[in-house]
């Protein structure tokens, strides 16, 4: 989604979407929905945290010039939530 999209949605920064944004604005490819699903069962993470990754994952995607989230951001934003995890949990 580009990101006029999310200016006319009143949205300036990723952590304010809602999840209703983030349904919107997070599409994800099968394989995405593989890798955080996989992740969330394997890691225990709750709903909040999923919500949590998908906004860090449409941030960076957004960084590399990115229109989708590919595997590869969803990656990123798992192992910044693990790091979070272990070092300020």
């Amino acid at each position: 989604m580009p990101p006029c999209a999310k200016v006319a949605a009143r949205i300036y920064s990723n952590a304010q979407m809602t999840p209703r944004n983030i349904r919107t604005f997070c599409d994800l490819s099968p394989d995405c929905e593989r890798l955080l699903e996989r992740a969330m069962t394997q890691q225990g993470l709750t709903a909040r945290a999923h919500d949590r990754i998908l906004k860090v994952a449409r941030t960076v995607a957004d960084l590399e010039g990115s229109t989708a989230i590919q595997p590869k951001h969803i990656a990123e934003a798992i192992q910044y939530r693990t790091l979070d995890r272990t070092f300020w949990a």
